[in-house]
């Protein structure tokens, strides 16, 4: 999940943020995991309160959601309490995982919280329940030195048993899915069991505690992730991002090799394993795993954004925004690119782009702060007021 720089190549310490439609064959191996390194953390890192039902959902269900759920069948009943505008009026919001309790209290969540939510609900109504996780374009984020891949899951609902005689198949089963996807295009799915959701959940939560330096934390909830599904290859990943950070440079090495026994071609166990052979003084087995790094990844995420950033210090916006450009082609929905694609254009006395590339930003952006930020901008810019630039 994140990134550090190192002569010759950019590496980045990477995690996943957020499958194996089959169920764990064997817990995950016990020699990764050291607890006495360690302080118990007083989180409720259990795998039931994910999904756990609270008296607020309960009192929704019961009161606000019988009338829709009376004259429209459980399942669009359920959908349309839950997201329409009108209703529980949920947001998107990647801020931090929830669960399904916290996610409802919220009123908002990222696509796995919302997935969570609306599972529980489901779930208490007796609607059959299918987790996807969704095979979409790379998005990256990143925090410090920090770089995050995200997934994306969603589900699908079928009709209550109560409700139709007909058997559960696929041509039953309504596909629920909580991010705008481009006109036309064709999702792949694989089809995850409810134990990776939870794995999805506790890595995401190691992730978050990480970033916020919660190193045993961290540790907690990755070792429940495998606990959850041993063949949930992201968690030994950010396991072993978690013992480089705590200083346990010898632990760190089995965790990503044994995501690379898996998954020889996984850039992401891969360049946190260059980082950390080049700790362990091992540079000649680092440069080997960095070149071949280099084929796989010959441009790193963020590397046309760094050099975009160069060229905005140093005046150039034409240069900013090719280069800008370049890392919207293939990260086409990533709110910080169309910002600063916008400053780039704003610098160039182009205000029609800059307008358009921040109202993309404000489009695409993940949670409230962001939103507001880039509308601000936006309102800046529409009354001609000095350089956006000065005002991040």
């Amino acid at each position: 999940m994140k990134s550090s720089r190192r002569a010759l190549l950019v590496l980045m310490l990477s995690l996943t943020l957020w499958g194996c439609a089959t169920p764990p064959s064997a817990p995950a191996p016990t020699p990764l995991f050291h607890d006495a390194l360690f302080k118990p953390t007083v989180q409720d890192i259990s795998a039931e309160r994910v999904f756990a039902f609270s008296p607020a959902m309960q009192s929704y269900l019961d009161n606000d959601m019988r009338s829709q759920l009376r004259s429209k069948g459980h399942r669009q009943g359920l959908l349309d309490a839950l997201y329409m505008k009108s209703s529980l009026q949920l947001e998107y919001d990647s801020g931090v995982t929830r669960d399904a309790a916290q996610a409802f209290a919220d009123r908002r969540g990222n696509c796995l919280s919302l997935v969570i939510m609306t599972a529980a609900f489901a779930k208490q109504l007796g609607l059959p329940v299918r987790y996807q996780s969704v095979y979409v374009d790379e998005i990256w984020s990143r925090s410090g030195d920090l770089y995050f891949l995200s997934g994306h899951v969603n589900l699908s609902l079928g009709r209550s048993l109560s409700e139709s005689r007909e058997m559960v198949d696929d041509g039953n089963m309504l596909t629920v899915d909580f991010v705008r996807h481009p006109p036309g295009s064709r999702q792949r799915n694989q089809v995850i069991e409810e134990h990776t959701v939870v794995a999805m959940f506790m890595n995401n939560r190691a992730a978050e505690n990480l970033q916020a330096g919660q190193l045993d934390a961290a540790y907690w909830w990755a070792r429940a992730a495998l606990n959850a599904d041993p063949k949930f290859l992201a968690a030994y990943n950010t396991l072993g991002v978690v013992y480089r950070r705590h200083g346990d440079l010898t632990l760190a090495e089995a965790p990503l090799r044994h995501v690379l026994a898996q998954e020889p071609a996984n850039t992401q166990a891969m360049s946190n394993l260059a980082l950390l052979l080049n700790d362990l003084g091992r540079q000649d087995e680092a440069a080997q795993v960095a070149q071949t790094l280099a084929q796989l990844q010959p441009y790193p995420p963020y590397k046309y954004f760094d050099l975009g950033m160069e060229a905005m210090r140093a005046g150039d916006f034409k240069k900013a925004k090719d280069l800008f450009g370049k890392e919207i082609e293939r990260s086409a929905y990533f709110h910080e690119f169309h910002f600063w694609m916008a400053l780039a254009n704003y610098g160039l006395g182009d205000l029609t782009a800059a307008r358009q590339e921040l109202g993309l930003a404000v489009e695409n952006s993940t949670t409230a702060h962001d939103r507001q930020l880039y509308t601000s901008k936006l309102d800046l810019l529409k009354q001609r007021r000095p350089p956006l630039a000065q005002v991040r």
